[in-house]
């Protein structure tokens, strides 16, 4: 089993397996059909106040992933179920950032122990 990230807005592939979306928000511009998730697991993401503080500043990605692990951490069940959701096949973490290397899906496949 592996689980891979990649960007909502990529096309879909079949190397993708289940594909989680891991937004709280829906991605601006894509309907169901074009976007092709199988789960949409809200409750994964930042809560709304470290979305906001984090606003996606490099400056901050340090402390960012410390207190999203933290969320993590205190939400145990919802971390089980996304664990039950990916199962023994691949899956994609799928997020709309635009930074490919300072979002919050990089910090929950870690998380998870699936880099």
């Amino acid at each position: 089993m592996s689980l891979h990230l990649k960007r909502i807005y990529e096309p879909k592939d079949d190397k993708d397996g289940t594909r989680i979306l891991v937004d709280r928000l829906w991605p601006r511009g894509l309907s169901n059909q074009d976007a092709a998730v199988d789960i949409w697991m809200k409750d994964k993401a930042p809560s709304p106040a470290l979305r906001r503080w984090f606003g996606h500043d490099p400056a901050k990605w340090t402390e960012f992933q410390r207190r999203y692990r933290d969320e993590l951490e205190k939400n145990p069940s919802a971390v089980e179920e996304l664990k039950r959701q990916i199962g023994p096949s691949d899956a994609t973490l799928l997020y709309g950032a635009k930074d490919l290397h300072h979002n919050h899906a990089i910090v929950l496949q870690r998380f998870l122990g699936k880099d």
